[in-house]
């Protein structure tokens, strides 16, 4: 296995050779083989070992029994302690969560303080099958039944290949010790089941299932990659940029078939798992929106607006603008300039009679009954009007900001002046207003 192993890492881990990582070891065999096969490859590495404090003495026992193989080894050791029990009545996660969530937690601050790019697990092929099954029974894509990545982030697993029968070979092999816990035989546990139950039964079913199921892993993996590269360039095609967000037509949308299926390998990484929804927006009115926790997509006459939620709450505050001074903190570059000249207003530039504004000004978002003095038009028009006569989409009217002067707007940013603050006499001073 080891010359196996060392190939596997040249393959398909060079990052690994020429620089420090660090490896998560529990003391269980898994992630204690890992430690020994590092080990002898001679790689750079430290070790790091979570005490969760959920099995009284065992759980200490785990700590000695780690520490005292980093020290045989003469490898860097960091351990920490969890109030895991705390954190699960805190935030209301089950064990096995509120364990996953403080260890990679940690894991990530002991990154940055060592300076290190890469942690390994010990995850291995049992495990794919076991992660495999899980997917399968709950209901899944192609995306759940390709297995746990090698490479994520900062994680590495280079123990994918090899199954726990292997690992437990060459412990055998090398005269190795390790600490069993407990909990792994409780098949109260779906994993533990799977592994303890099932597994052993496919087994018996066909004598190389295990190899059967590594073969159709690497041919369902690269479908995947064949099916995520076509839904790349097919987003490449559709997704239009315009500024911070994307456009697609839903007519071309409405062109793929299955529908649902490309619906869902195109907006899913942002979130959005209904389709039944999705495919509803399609034929929405103008305005309706849908949300996930990360994007907002609205239908707009003939297309889909696909945008970032807004996170942060600035969108409600009120800006202050003085005479003697612009603040560093507005949610727009605008710059103020006394001139002697004017010329015709632009989207991004006006120019308007300085004595006729009345400070402080202030800047922020619109809000039903708004109006204005559309400059050119002379009279009053609310601003929702103004909006759906100019084509503004839903998105675009929620991220427009206004100038105002004594509460009333001086210039709907980057759309049109007020006609009651344009300049009519050049000898007064004249101010250029412009949003950078």
């Amino acid at each position: 296995m080891f010359k196996a192993f060392t190939k596997h890492i040249k393959d398909s881990f060079p990052e690994l050779l020429d620089t420090h990582f660090i490896i998560a070891c529990s003391g269980g065999l898994d992630s204690t083989v890992l430690v020994e096969l590092c080990q002898q490859a001679k790689l750079n590495f430290s070790i790091a070992h979570c005490n969760f404090r959920l099995r009284g003495a065992a759980s200490d026992g785990d700590e000695s029994f780690v520490r005292e193989y980093a020290e045989k080894i003469k490898k860097e050791v960091f351990v920490t302690h969890f109030a895991t029990l705390d954190y699960v009545n805190q935030h209301k996660v089950s064990v096995q969560m509120a364990a996953r969530e403080l260890r990679y937690a940690w894991f990530e601050q002991l990154l940055k303080e060592n300076k290190s790019f890469y942690l390994l697990t010990a995850h291995h092929a049992n495990d794919n099958l076991e992660t495999f099954i899980i997917n399968l029974s709950r209901g899944t894509g192609i995306d759940g039944l390709t297995g746990i990545p090698e490479k994520i982030n900062y994680i590495r697993r280079p123990l994918l290949p090899f199954t726990r029968q292997e690992l437990e070979s060459f412990a055998q092999t090398e005269n190795m010790n390790w600490r069993e816990d407990a909990s792994n035989a409780d098949t109260k546990y779906l994993r533990n089941k799977i592994r303890l139950e099932i597994i052993p039964k496919l087994n018996e079913l066909h004598p190389t299932f295990s190899e059967n199921f590594r073969n159709t892993l690497d041919y369902l993996q690269q479908t995947e990659a064949i099916a995520s590269a076509y839904l790349k360039k097919l987003k490449e095609e559709l997704f239009v940029a315009k500024g911070d967000r994307f456009e697609i037509e839903i007519s071309k949308l409405k062109e793929l078939r299955p529908l649902s299926t490309y619906l869902h390998g195109l907006f899913s990484a942002f979130g959005f798992k209904e389709m039944d929804n999705l495919e509803a927006l399609l034929d929405g009115l103008t305005g309706k929106q849908l949300a996930s926790s990360t994007h907002v997509m609205v239908k707009n006459r003939d297309v889909l607006i696909l945008s970032t939620k807004e996170k942060s709450k600035l969108d409600a505050q009120e800006y202050v603008i003085t005479e003697e001074e612009v603040p560093l903190n507005l949610p727009l570059n605008l710059k103020f300039t006394v001139v002697y000249e004017r010329f015709d207003n632009t989207d991004n530039v006006i120019f308007v009679q300085k004595n006729a504004l009345k400070y402080p000004l202030t800047v922020r978002k619109w809000k039903t009954g708004d109006y204005f003095y559309p400059i050119g038009l002379n009279r009053k028009k609310k601003l929702s009007k103004f909006f759906k006569d100019e084509k503004v989409d839903v998105l675009s009217k929620e991220e427009t900001w206004l100038l105002c002067s004594e509460g009333q707007i001086v210039w709907v940013i980057g759309m049109r002046a007020d006609h009651r603050f344009r300049v009519t006499d050049t000898v007064q001073e004249i101010l250029k207003i412009e949003c950078k």
